[in-house]
């Protein structure tokens, strides 16, 4: 399917969104030059209608936005591009121009990832790790333990507080073996029949 760029006077409305943590980032707007030149190049380009010219995202700020996915709306009118940021995504610094306090198990396991790439002075993420499978794994445990007790008892504070601690153990035990969210969720929508392209996320290697 094609965009119509017969309306909008020759304007897509664009969304981008973050592939990993599925947050909005930015709206902007496409002529069927800066479409061409995203498709081409597998970066995100705009048309300025402010200044009427192309300019590619992060041009100054090198946060360029990687393509994953790009989905046109039922209109052909509207895109959606699914992207990794190359860094914040907004002008004034933050991640997304809506500066929402988003937080989702995709941020969790960002930030589980950042940690083990660059250990933080004093952090649990760091002591776990140094500790070894061993200790990660007698924590998920004792965690999995503790929310088992907590249903049992039907607290449902209790339920939700041990159960968050698990997410975290199990989050940060799946990535210590280099597993992710994105594989696990590949996986079960494969067996749903519903195959994804969570994939291409491997498949970027030019940033």
């Amino acid at each position: 399917m094609q965009p119509d760029f017969s309306k909008n006077n020759g304007l897509l409305s664009v969304i981008l969104q973050d592939f990993d943590t599925k947050q909005v980032l930015m709206n902007g707007f496409m002529n069927e030059e800066a479409f061409e030149l995203t498709k081409k190049e597998n970066v995100v380009w705009f048309y300025s209608r402010s200044k009427q010219r192309l300019w590619k995202k992060g041009e100054s700020s090198g946060n360029v936005q990687h393509v994953v996915e790009m989905t046109l709306d039922c209109d052909q009118d509207a895109l959606l591009i699914q992207v990794i940021p190359a860094g914040p995504t907004c002008h004034l610094g933050n991640v997304s121009c809506f500066d929402d306090p988003y937080f989702n198990l995709e941020i969790l396991e960002k930030t589980i990832q950042d940690r083990i790439k660059n250990p933080k002075e004093g952090s649990y993420t760091k002591y776990l790790l140094e500790q070894g499978l061993d200790k990660i794994l007698k924590k998920s445990s004792e965690e999995m333990t503790e929310t088992i007790i907590a249903c049992k008892n039907q607290d449902k504070d209790e339920i939700i507080s041990e159960a968050s601690d698990l997410f975290y153990h199990v989050l940060l035990l799946l990535n210590s073996q280099e597993v992710s969210l994105n594989d696990i969720k590949e996986n079960l929508e494969t067996r749903h029949g519903k195959a994804h392209s969570y994939k291409r996320r491997k498949e970027i290697t030019n940033w």
